[in-house]
């Protein structure tokens, strides 16, 4: 069927509709960037060709060279036949306004909390350039530390992972961005042999539970385990940042933890601490806040 496509497709319209086929045929799975089909064929092809991002109407009907057709169909060809995340494809993964390089060293960047930074937490760090010292606990391909470091402009920042082929990752990102001066990258398991201690501390830790291991998609699988399970219930390294991240914290300190959808678990099992749950493009049950005092059982 893809040499048929070299034969008969003349147009990014072309190609595109036959990706969106080809992608519901194989029953592809999408949450790495995109939702649906369309969007990711879209993705994909506009990187291809060497375009910008998000403007695909413009050339929908423009006829592409044979080299640029075969390199698109090259792409959505890998996209069904590997079930390779496209990020993995494109060596590309987007949030806001920042790109970062990853590859199947890291998960692909999806967390919630860069949204959060700046504005959301203002009741509880009203000013950006009263964060000093930060503390990103999992930092993958490090984008969080990043953004941090734009949001933060006072900040220094520590990025902790177990990983070192994910720090690895991390450094390129850090590198382009010009932040090697103010991101320190270690390689330690979360607080063990930090000294310092945080104005913010936020994490992404793994969160999914052994039994949705176990279904994940064909898509995930490709991504680091160390990055995605945390024992039976999904809470192993967020029950371990709780009980230490108030030794890490300054006095009126904030700590920012994602856990994907154990929000009833995790108050059940800590029903004195009052978590604040923030609002967030997915919902308000995924990423909480607690401060320093509300650790130690000391806030009013």
């Amino acid at each position: 069927m893809f040499h048929e496509a070299e034969t008969h497709l003349h147009t990014l319209r072309d190609l595109l509709r036959f990706a969106v086929s080809r992608f519901h045929e194989a029953g592809l799975f999408f949450g790495h960037g995109s939702d649906n089909a369309h969007d990711e064929a879209a993705y994909l092809l506009l990187h291809a060709l060497h375009l910008p991002p998000h403007t695909l109407e413009p050339y929908l009907d423009a006829r592409l060279l044979p080299s640029e057709k075969a390199a698109a169909l090259a792409l959505i060809r890998r996209r069904v036949e590997e079930r390779l995340p496209a990020a993995y494809l494109t060596r590309q993964a987007w949030q806001g306004d920042f790109d970062f390089y990853v590859d199947e060293r890291v998960i692909v960047p999806r967390s919630f909390i860069y949204e959060l930074l700046g504005d959301a937490v203002r009741p509880w760090i009203e000013h950006d350039e009263l964060v000093h010292r930060a503390l990103d606990l999992c930092t993958g391909s490090g984008c969080l530390a990043v953004q941090m470091a734009y949001h933060y402009p006072a900040a220094r920042i520590d990025a902790v992972d177990l990983s070192l082929d994910a720090l690895e990752v991390a450094a390129v990102n850090v590198e382009r961005y010009g932040l090697a001066d103010r991101i320190n990258l270690i390689h330690t398991d979360l607080f063990e042999g930090l000294e310092d201690t945080y104005d913010l501390i936020v994490s992404n830790p793994p969160y999914v539970d052994a039994e949705s291991v176990a279904a994940l998609p064909d898509e995930y699988l490709h991504e680091p385990e160390l990055a995605l399970g945390s024992g039976s219930d999904g809470l192993n390294a967020t029950r371990r940042i709780l009980a230490r991240a108030a030794e890490y914290l300054n006095p009126h300190g904030v700590l920012l933890v994602e856990i994907g959808h154990n929000r009833d678990m995790l108050e059940a099992e800590y029903p004195d601490l009052p978590f604040t749950w923030l609002e967030t493009s997915g919902g308000d049950g995924f990423v909480f806040l607690l401060t320093r005092e509300q650790l130690l059982g000391k806030a009013v």
